[in-house]
């Protein structure tokens, strides 16, 4: 089974190291390191779980370590317990109000190590349980919009990268408001539920992303995507929602719910992630409004978003 956790352990003498391997190695995934400039080094590299670090190491202490730990945005969320020598009242005040979880001196008890990191641990999984869920919608238990703009602001620095195409759908379920008033809330949050799912059913490599973004609206990511690629499986996500044949009984409008869709795809430009793409998507998701609704509308490529002419940008069909 593989450990839940990985643990980096700090401590400039060979003996320390090997004492704490062979207390912890069976239950964590261990990374060591043997100086102040290898932890930095190891902790942005493997962003453990927990960090045992010594406070007397030569060039670099301790105390210089967890600074720069908390310098780093990468790293400094990470925390830290100091395992040391030095074991007076003042030595562990300046270890906690640089920001270390705990204090164990040396020499210390096996037992007492263990159940002060197994706290911690826990401490760290119930963070991350609690995280995971502030990034779902709790209807859907698809990902939400603010794991959305998480996804998005990676995904367009990775495509940027890459030179590589970033495609977006915005996705609305047709006259819903007037299905609530029909049928009722609780039929309209079931048809949520049953568009989340089929939205999740169509995406087809780990990278594909889709979300609620408010209301009925949902938002699909397709990095490394060209158009016609993204369009197809746009489409193909339009059908399996019509065939999902949810009646709709409402004068004036369909007999069964329907969704309509805008997309726009473009490699990213230079500098940060950017409202274009989302504002051209979401455009055009009004495009298919008009034009009758139950459709997938795209934008082109050299249009922003108020409709003016942009420059051409590189795409996979160029």
């Amino acid at each position: 089974m593989t450990p839940a956790f990985t643990l980096l352990i700090v401590d400039d003498e060979k003996q320390n190291r090997t004492l704490l391997t062979e207390l912890l190695k069976d239950d964590h995934h261990l990374i060591l390191a043997k100086n102040g400039e290898q932890a930095l080094q190891r902790a942005r590299s493997h962003l453990p779980d927990l960090i045992l670090l010594d406070v007397l190491m030569p060039d670099m202490d301790g105390y210089a370590v967890i600074r720069a730990l908390k310098n780093d945005d990468l790293t400094r969320d990470i925390p830290v317990i100091f395992v040391t020598a030095l074991d007076s009242a003042g030595d562990e005040e300046q270890g906690l109000e640089l920001g270390a979880v705990d204090y164990i001196s040396k020499p210390f008890h096996p037992s007492i190590v263990r159940a002060r990191i197994r706290n911690h641990l826990q401490s760290v999984q119930q963070r991350r349980l609690l995280e995971q869920l502030a990034m779902l919608d709790s209807l859907t238990g698809i990902p939400n919009r603010r794991r959305f703009a998480q996804v998005f602001d990676q995904e367009w620095r990775r495509c940027q990268r890459d030179i590589a195409p970033l495609s977006l759908i915005v996705v609305d379920v047709d006259h819903f408001k007037d299905f609530n008033d029909t049928h009722g809330h609780a039929a309209g949050d079931q048809v949520l539920r049953q568009v989340a799912a089929t939205l999740r059913a169509t995406l087809r490599r780990p990278a594909d992303f889709v979300a609620r973004y408010g209301g009925e609206e949902f938002v699909i990511l397709l990095p490394g995507i060209d158009r016609q690629g993204a369009r197809a499986l746009a489409e193909h996500a339009r059908r399996e929602i019509e065939a999902l044949s949810i009646s709709h009984a409402v004068t004036n409008a369909m007999s069964r719910v329907t969704v309509s869709m805008g997309g726009a795809t473009r490699i990213p430009p230079e500098g940060p992630p950017d409202t274009e793409l989302f504002c051209l998507a979401d455009t055009y998701l009004y495009e298919a409004k008009r034009d009758g609704r139950n459709q997938v509308a795209w934008a082109p490529d050299h249009v922003g978003c108020a409709g003016k002419e942009t420059i051409p940008p590189i795409t996979a069909e160029s």
